[in-house]
C-alpha cells in the first residue's frame, strides 16, 4: 500500500541548495514598482536588479483579487480570488511568463508569493466545496481573526481534499 501523500505529517524535512543561502531577494509589489503596474513593465528592469546583486525577485500574489467585502477601491493581493489565473490589472499570463523567462535568461530565481492561508469571499471554492473552509462556532466562515482583514476568510487544511488542490494549485505555477 503507497502512503496517501496528503495525509499529514508530524513534521516535514526542508533542504535549500547551498547557494540560497547568501542569495540576495528583492521583492516586486507589482502595482507600486513601476507606473504601469504590469510584468511587462517591471521586465525591463531585471536587468538593473541583477545589477544590483539580486539574486530571487519575489513577487507579490499574481493572482485575481476577490471583489467582496474588498479593501478599498484595489484590494488586498492576499485576497485571492482564483488560484489558476492571472490578475489582469499585472497583465496576463503569457506576461508573467515572459517576465519569468527573462529573468531566468538573467541567471535570476523567480517565486510567486503563495497565500495558502485563506481565500477571498468570493473565491468559487467557497461555493463549490465550502467544506474546504473553517468555520466558527455557529458554523459560519471563520474570516482571519487579524485586525482589518475582513476580505479574506481561513481554509481548513484538515480537509484532504484541499491539501490536494492546493498542491496541485502550486504545481502548475
Amino acid at each position: 500500500m503507497t502512503a496517501n501523500p496528503y495525509a499529514p505529517r508530524a513534521d516535514v524535512e526542508l533542504t535549500h541548495p547551498e547557494w540560497t543561502r547568501s542569495a540576495t531577494i528583492y521583492q516586486i509589489n507589482q502595482r507600486h514598482f513601476t507606473p504601469e503596474g504590469t510584468f511587462r513593465a517591471a521586465e525591463a528592469h531585471l536587468p538593473r536588479l541583477r545589477d544590483l546583486g539580486v539574486d530571487i525577485v519575489w513577487l507579490m500574489p499574481v493572482h485575481p483579487i476577490g471583489e467582496q467585502n474588498r479593501k478599498g477601491v484595489l484590494g488586498s493581493p492576499y485576497a485571492v480570488k482564483d488560484y489558476l489565473a492571472v490578475n489582469p490589472e499585472f497583465g496576463t499570463l503569457d506576461d508573467l511568463r515572459h517576465f519569468v523567462a527573462t529573468a531566468h535568461d538573467l541567471g535570476l530565481h523567480v517565486i510567486l508569493d503563495w497565500v495558502a492561508n485563506h481565500t477571498a469571499w468570493d473565491n468559487p471554492l467557497v461555493t463549490e466545496h465550502p467544506d474546504w473552509y473553517a468555520r466558527d462556532w455557529k458554523g459560519d466562515f471563520r474570516p482571519t481573526p487579524w485586525w482589518d482583514w475582513d476580505d479574506i476568510i481561513d481554509l481548513d487544511y484538515g480537509n484532504e481534499d484541499l491539501r490536494r488542490y492546493m498542491t496541485e494549485a502550486m504545481a502548475y505555477w
